[in-house]
């Protein structure tokens, strides 16, 4: 009998309204494969995959011009304490539909996020040491968690001009936020503070940022480096993914582990006002308990108005409507360890066959032209069903 539960429920399609799921394909990256990005199709087909010579740093997303931007481990990225071999970066490939690398940078500090953005650019975040006298100014967090040599690693973010190796702007944390505003979570390890997991650029040139370990998603001026908009642990519990939609409103996929006021964890997808800083939509299950990734996960707003989730921890996609009704689910089939992935520190910690994701995205047939005209020529006149 298969011994993974996840496995015995089912994985690949799980089902789909044609009526009313968004047409397109979605891309993943499996974290415990050797460097497979896959997309697949509203029946669940594989449709196009690329493979790369090292695992999956997060994730990866198609970028305007139709190449796919990649986010892997750096080879050469130092091993500072156990958990940074889950999620750190630092290899940021720019490939083209054959695989063909167009553009790279190397940062093997870098981790989560690593933004490619429309200009060629890319925005990301860094790990930087503390100083002594730093690390003991940092509040909260499990006694006794540092990093190897009682270390407190910081982040930082960085935009680069990968074609001129132009160092566009620098932000560190530690010059600009006050820790006893942000004090980790008495639950969280103290290696790491306070861990950015998303970036983004703002339409009015600011910088969004999710800092997990602290619970709070802010804007940073990009002028002044000074923190402007800030979402506390009273709407959110280590949050991932926040963006900026049309309207200026932020979505936010919402873990909900360790959620104030709270008996049991439960995630949710919120759509924040800005002003109001109040939650004007928002989804989770009808049983809240059989929606919940306690660490990673996704949110993306589709042109037709409805929203792809990834529940990360448990490779499990899924399309909901503004109204909340779930019009398409996918199971990633790929389950595998860390062994034989360079990653020795997590084979303790994750011993078991997994088939987590970082965060999915779809992509509308025009956004991805050239692989409506690879399906074209292998199915002849039938397209692929969307």
């Amino acid at each position: 009998m298969e011994q993974s539960a996840l496995h015995r429920r089912g994985v690949g399609l799980r089902g789909v309204d044609r009526s009313s799921v968004s047409p397109g394909y979605t891309l993943f990256a499996h974290l415990t494969s050797p460097g497979i990005v896959r997309m697949v199709d509203n029946n669940g087909r594989e449709v196009h995959r690329w493979k790369f010579p090292c695992r999956p740093g997060r994730h990866a997303r198609i970028l305007p011009n139709g190449n796919l931007a990649y986010n892997g481990v750096h080879p050469d990225s130092p091993r500072l304490f156990p958990l940074w071999q889950k999620y750190r970066g630092g290899l940021m490939l720019q490939v083209d539909p054959d695989g063909n690398v167009v553009q790279k940078w190397e940062d093997p500090l870098a981790h989560h996020d690593q933004n490619h953005l429309d200009d060629g650019t890319i925005l990301y975040t860094a790990l930087e040491p503390l100083t002594a006298e730093q690390a003991k100014s940092i509040p909260g967090g499990i006694p006794g968690s540092e990093a190897p040599d009682g270390k407190i690693y910081s982040d930082s973010i960085k935009h680069v001009n990968p074609q001129t190796g132009e160092l566009l702007w620098h932000w560190r944390l530690i010059d600009n936020l006050s820790p006893s505003d942000f004090p980790l979570q008495p639950h969280y390890t103290r290696d790491h503070y306070p861990l950015i997991n998303s970036v983004a650029l703002l339409r009015d040139g600011n910088i969004l940022a999710s800092l997990r370990s602290v619970s709070a998603v802010i804007i940073i001026s990009r002028s002044t480096g000074k923190v402007l908009w800030h979402l506390d642990s009273t709407i959110i519990a280590q949050q991932h993914c926040a963006s900026e939609l049309d309207d200026g409103s932020i979505l936010i996929f919402d873990n909900g582990t360790y959620r104030h006021q709270e008996s049991f964890p439960y995630s949710r997808v919120i759509q924040v006002d800005r002003a109001k800083k109040e939650i004007v939509w928002q989804y989770r299950d009808v049983n809240p308990m059989t929606f919940f990734s306690p660490f990673m996960g996704g949110a993306q707003r589709l042109r037709n108005g409805n929203t792809l989730v990834t529940e990360a921890a448990f490779g499990r996609i899924f399309e909901v409507t503004r109204q909340g009704k779930m019009v398409w689910e996918y199971v990633v089939e790929d389950f595998a360890t860390y062994d034989g992935l360079g990653a020795e520190e997590l084979e303790g910690i994750f011993d078991y066959p997994a088939n987590a994701i970082f965060r999915a995205y779809k992509y509308l047939p025009e956004e991805v032209p050239w692989l409506e005209e690879k399906l074209r020529k292998a199915d002849g006149s039938r397209k692929a069903v969307l």
